[in-house]
Order: C-alpha cells, then sequence, then structure tokens
C-alpha cells in the first residue's frame, strides 16, 4: 500500500472520527479545537475537503498531507503551550489544574501521528523515500 492510499484512507476515517467526536463525546481527531467548536467544526469540514482534492488531484496527495499534518502538529504544540503557560481564573477556582493526563496522552498519540506523516510527507515530496511511491 503507497502512502498516497493510506491518505485517502486517513482522510477517509474522518466521518470515523467525527462519529467518535460528537455522537461519543471522545474528540480523538481534533483535540487541540475542543474549546472552539466552531473551528473544530470548520476544520472537520476542511478534512473533509482535503479528501475531496486528494480524489480529484491524486498528485497533490501529498502535499496535501504534508500541510494539513503540520496545521495539525501547529495547534497540539500552540494549545499544550497556552494552557501550560498561561494559567487562568478558572483553573485557581476549581483546581482543576493546568492540563489533564487524558490530554498529555492525546497530545503525545496526536502529535506523533501529525509528526511522522509531516516527516514522511516532507521526505516524499523531497523525493528522499521513493520506496513507498
Amino acid at each position: 500500500m503507497n502512502r498516497r492510499n493510506v491518505l485517502l484512507i486517513y482522510y477517509a476515517g474522518t466521518a470515523v472520527f467525527l462519529v467518535l467526536d460528537y455522537v461519543l463525546s471522545l474528540n480523538v481527531r481534533l483535540a487541540f479545537l475542543e474549546d472552539q467548536p466552531v473551528l473544530k467544526a470548520l476544520y472537520y469540514g476542511i478534512l473533509f475537503a482535503c479528501l475531496g482534492v486528494a480524489l480529484l488531484r491524486p498528485d497533490w496527495t501529498l502535499v496535501i498531507g504534508a500541510v494539513e499534518s503540520l496545521v495539525t502538529l501547529l495547534g497540539l504544540i500552540f494549545n499544550m503551550a497556552l494552557r501550560t503557560m498561561i494559567v487562568t481564573d478558572a483553573m485557581i477556582e476549581t483546581g482543576a489544574g493546568i492540563v489533564t493526563t487524558a490530554e498529555i496522552v492525546n497530545f503525545i498519540i496526536a502529535g506523533g501521528i501529525a509528526y511522522l506523516s509531516w516527516m514522511r510527507g516532507l521526505q516524499a515530496l523531497g523525493g528522499q523515500d521513493r520506496r513507498s511511491r
């Protein structure tokens, strides 16, 4: 299975992530947008658009995967950084703490996958890894 097919399956899996998020309240894909429901819905739309473009323009699939992975990675990093560096009154009043263990685990899993996807996309686009094309 080549990279393009994996990315197509991944973007098609957005429907599964959407159901997990909105039906089962298990946000696996866009944890960094949990507190921003409008942005989260918009990003799900962007992911479906990525699937559409990848289906219509297969040659663009690696570029789409690399860019989208970078956006996800940056979103995760900024969300975690802001949550750990800026303590709000609500955090102090409720005693909820800065971040939860579940958020850290989600950051590691989603961030790790986004980082690997971004790096492999860059390698494939740069012609450094032609084995899986």
